[in-house]
């Protein structure tokens, strides 16, 4: 069913984070929490680029084309909307990103584009293109070079690494095909979930970042932003 402006994207959040607690182990939502809260701690929030600084130019492999996609084609072509997240592991990520998919129109109305990024490797991408019927492009930013470059990439912890390898999440699989005996640093590194609207000059118009990934921001925000780039 079609995503409408009044359906609240937080609230879809809020109800994934309302079964988690009933399905999962105390222990397990207090460590959670406990990794939220110093990642929050580490002041990273406020490391994003913020609305007048320039955005960084990028140039990353699409899944659907195999091609690499150049930042500077895009702001070429109108206000572009730019989407950083964790990977199709995330039920989090993946309400959002099809919540957007269903406000296609809604974005191109405004003559914007959306574009996707993420670390996992293209292979991933393009097996969340397929199975939730994307329609905007996803990029591969091997290592977070790019989110380190917005402000909004960190490495995991190695007690927090221990924690997704007990709950089944390979993230360096996802991320460069690596075992977890042969990761590498740079395949532990994560972006905030994050938005960020470039206008054409390139500079930066809106952002949001958060270090709880259960937060994310409402599109109606995003596309009113839009309407005034």
């Amino acid at each position: 069913m079609p995503v409408s402006l009044n359906t609240s994207l937080q609230d879809q959040l809020d109800r994934i984070t309302q079964n988690t607690r009933a399905l999962v182990q105390p222990e397990r939502l207090a460590f959670s929490e406990k990794t939220v809260a110093e990642l929050f701690a580490t002041g990273i929030e406020d490391r994003a680029l913020r609305p007048g600084s320039q955005a960084p130019s990028f140039s990353l492999p699409d899944a659907r084309t195999g091609k690499l996609v150049h930042s500077a084609d895009l702001v070429a072509l109108g206000p572009l909307v730019i989407k950083f997240f964790r990977g199709r592991w995330c039920p989090y990520c993946v309400t959002e990103l099809e919540t957007w998919r269903d406000l296609g129109d809604e974005v191109r109305r405004r003559g914007a584009l959306l574009v996707a990024i993420s670390p996992q490797a293209p292979r991933q991408n393009a097996f969340m293109l397929d199975q939730h019927e994307l329609t905007f492009p996803l990029l591969t930013d091997a290592g977070c070079a790019i989110a380190e470059q917005f402000g909004i990439a960190y490495t995991i912890t190695p007690e927090h690494r221990r924690y997704f390898q007990s709950i089944l999440v390979n993230i360096p699989y996802n991320h460069a095909g690596l075992s977890y005996n042969t990761a590498t640093e740079e395949s532990w590194r994560l972006p905030l979930p994050a938005t960020f609207i470039v206008k054409r000059n390139n500079t930066i118009t809106f952002t949001e970042a958060h270090a709880d990934f259960r937060v994310r921001p409402e599109p109606s925000e995003v596309l009113a932003a839009l309407d005034v780039v």
